[in-house]
């Protein structure tokens, strides 16, 4: 096996013991996110009910020879539609995950989001990277790099929340979050440190849960441990976090991009914070990063299930 993958290899073959997820996949109207799905599905890791426009579906399989016809297909005429039909199901108790296929992301979570006929939950909707670095030996978890642009201090507490619960759903031994700053020092003149250390105290006050937390941290002294050593940082979290999470979306997002086009790490990606886990792919999406997003989303529905409290 590819050492490169052998993270997200572990999530996968984990997840092939358990039962596959039913999932529905909304407008999987094009060859990437159709053959993905239906790939997944082949592997037991999802139970995939397709909703979209239902000739457009079969064209798109015969094109590409992809096996649809085991499969359920919901009549959908366009990609809201889509997202609504998917939502829907979810509601009705058909689906225990939703999959992303060829529309917007806005346009998914606009139905996910919507107040009467969405999926909302008493916390704050994220998302989390699942990342694969090399030379790094466990996944990395990164928050909030794709939904929430600049969010508030009360927003954070989900989003910190939200990921610390993904860690245990993954079964992370011990959770270890850095909330990142461009300084590990508190500065009045750059209100992240103040937020992260507001971040930290609500962690001693049990306001957050389930984890070490520490920050405001540097990038270099949350995951180098001779970076924390020389600043002279005695902290459980700092040089070994294996959540990282960022002030705001762009950090998160040039973070996130420059680890998989620099070190070419991978990044599997899943929405927290509704009813069920939404698998967020894009179109440059390796197979195993397919792959390993369904996984994380199998892993998040089983401690749904088991009453974890999974945003």
């Amino acid at each position: 096996m590819d050492n490169k993958h052998e993270k997200y290899q572990r999530l996968i073959d984990f997840c092939k013991s358990l039962p596959p997820l039913p999932t529905a996949v909304v407008h999987p109207c094009d060859e990437s996110s159709l053959g993905g799905a239906i790939e997944a599905a082949q592997m037991g890791l999802i139970a995939p009910i397709l909703c979209g426009p239902a000739a457009r579906i079969a064209a798109v399989a015969q094109q590409y020879g992809i096996p649809i016809g085991d499969y359920p297909v919901v009549d959908a005429p366009y990609s809201q539609a889509a997202a609504e039909a998917a939502v829907h199901l979810v509601r009705e108790g058909k689906a225990e995950g939703l999959m992303k296929g060829s529309l917007h992301t806005d346009e998914l979570m606009g139905a996910v989001v919507r107040k009467e006929s969405g999926l909302r939950t008493g916390r704050r909707v994220s998302h989390c990277f699942v990342m694969s670095v090399p030379g790094h030996e466990d996944p990395l978890i990164i928050t909030d790099a794709a939904v929430n642009i600049a969010p508030t201090l009360e927003e954070k507490r989900d989003i910190l929340q939200n990921a610390i619960d993904l860690a245990h759903a993954m079964q992370f031994k011990e959770v270890r979050v850095a909330v990142l700053s461009a300084m590990e020092t508190i500065n009045p003149k750059v209100p992240s440190t103040i937020e992260a250390a507001a971040l930290c105290k609500m962690v001693d006050r049990k306001q957050v849960t389930g984890a070490l937390v520490d920050g405001p941290l540097a990038l270099d002294n949350a995951i180098d441990p001779e970076a924390a050593r020389i600043k002279g940082i005695a902290s459980p979290v700092a040089g070994r976090a294996n959540v990282l999470m960022v002030p705001d979306l762009e950090a998160g997002n040039m973070l996130a991009k420059s680890l998989s086009f620099l070190a070419s790490a991978d990044a599997a990606g899943i929405v927290l914070g509704a009813r069920v886990p939404i698998i967020l792919t894009s179109r440059a999406d390796s197979v195993m990063t397919r792959r390993a997003s369904c996984a994380v989303a199998v892993l998040v529905a089983k401690a749904r299930r088991e009453q974890q409290p999974i945003g």
